[in-house]
């Protein structure tokens, strides 16, 4: 089988022919575009680095005993509450996701006090502040005009800074418009099952994203295609590099990265036919900017600068180790990693109707699954095959 890695000159335009039906589809940045407000979409990294850099550079952070912080409500406003913190000059006044933080903390219902009067809302409040067992808190405040409590966590929370992550991906790809391989991605034209490239990055077609509450960007190397194998028909089956990442500075999430090879990008950003997946997640712990810079970073940078021949080899060894010639073999194949008697009988026939013959290799198996996978309404069932695709891939290589 030949491999290679393709340049742009399959059309004028760059765009390729993909086959969809292969691989895992994966749903987070489809999520992602469907939830972002305009306001939370950026058209480069630049923009978007600049904008969480602001913030960050006009925030402090520092730890506080919490009997100390006097709640008080708003005379200007009675549905409102501010803090009174030690050493503050002036209130400072919670935004809606650190109140629900700080109310967490001290074990009141955060939904319950936003109902309530906010004197009411404030005693409660001041009680369980004053009678709070762990007594240390840390704080996010962010002055802007008036200062702002972004975030209230545990003494030992491990922040992570939101312009950490951008500038981290920003070694690698630049302003994430096309002046490095690493990109914003094009769109697949349903149509014709061929993928453009070639896309204007507008508010609707973006992947970098961030809030008050984090930051989520999505970035591929799709003018770079990849062939690994043939298709039956005999066209290449073509893939290309694809990461995502998000973090939150003000403890709403974990920072994750996951790479990954993919044939298409929808228009409202479903991920087709990926292979290889690979997630680290890092918890805002006591140690969590070390992990960061000791491990997510520099495996981003290594993902980034890899060759993709551990990824054809494996597709290739994959599809040369025949397990199953006749229909007991398959069978038998299937039940013995897991699958009930419906599972292997539907993975068999999906190969079957998109293969026009019954799987035969490791990568048969392995895509039959992936298929039948998407198609699971449960979240835990669905993972479960897929992680079995990928334990039979990784035997194979």
């Amino acid at each position: 089988m030949n491999t290679q890695v393709l340049g742009v000159t399959h059309k004028v335009d760059g765009s390729f022919k993909v086959d969809v039906s292969r691989g895992e589809r994966i749903g987070r940045v489809s999520s992602e575009w469907f939830s972002r407000p305009d306001d939370e979409r950026f058209l480069s990294l630049n923009e978007l680095a600049r904008t969480v850099r602001a913030r960050a550079e006009s925030s402090s952070t520092r730890n506080i005993e919490s009997e100390s912080i006097r709640v008080e409500a708003s005379r200007g406003d009675p549905e409102r509450l501010t803090l009174i913190l030690p050493g503050a000059e002036a209130p400072v006044a919670p935004t809606h996701w650190s109140f629900g933080q700080l109310a967490s903390l001290v074990g009141a219902p955060a939904a319950y006090l936003r109902q309530l009067p906010a004197s009411l809302a404030g005693i409660n409040l001041q009680y369980g502040l004053a009678t709070h067992r762990a007594e240390q808190l840390k704080t996010l405040e962010t002055g802007d005009g008036r200062i702002e409590l972004r975030a209230v966590t545990g003494p030992d929370y491990g922040r992570i800074y939101d312009h950490e992550l951008i500038e981290a991906v920003q070694r690698i790809a630049g302003n994430g418009t096309g002046d490095t391989r690493w990109k914003v991605p094009g769109v697949l034209d349903w149509s014709t099952g061929v993928y453009n490239p070639r896309v204007d990055i507008t508010k609707d077609t973006t992947t970098l994203y961030a809030s008050d509450r984090d930051v989520f960007i999505f970035l591929v190397d799709d003018l770079n295609p990849i062939e690994a194998g043939k298709l039956p028909d005999g066209s290449p089956d073509l893939y290309f590099r694809g990461f995502y990442c998000w973090n939150s500075e003000v403890g709403a999430k974990t920072l994750g990265i996951a790479s990954f090879y993919l044939r298409a990008v929808c228009q409202n950003r479903n991920l087709w036919g990926v292979e290889d997946f690979e997630e680290i997640t890092i918890r805002h712990s006591k140690y969590a900017a070390s992990r960061f810079a000791h491990e997510a970073a520099p495996d981003l940078l290594n993902f980034a600068n890899s060759s993709p021949m551990p990824f054809i080899n494996r597709i290739k060894a994959s599809r040369e180790r025949i397990v199953a010639r006749i229909d007991e073999d398959r069978t038998e194949f299937l039940r013995r990693r897991g699958f009930s008697r419906a599972e292997t009988a539907k993975i068999i026939d999906t190969v079957l109707i998109e293969e026009g013959r019954p799987p035969q290799s490791i990568f048969d198996f392995v895509q039959g699954i992936t298929a039948v996978a998407r198609d699971k309404t449960h979240q835990d069932a669905r993972l479960d095959m897929e992680a079995k695709a990928k334990k039979m891939l990784d035997r194979a290589a």
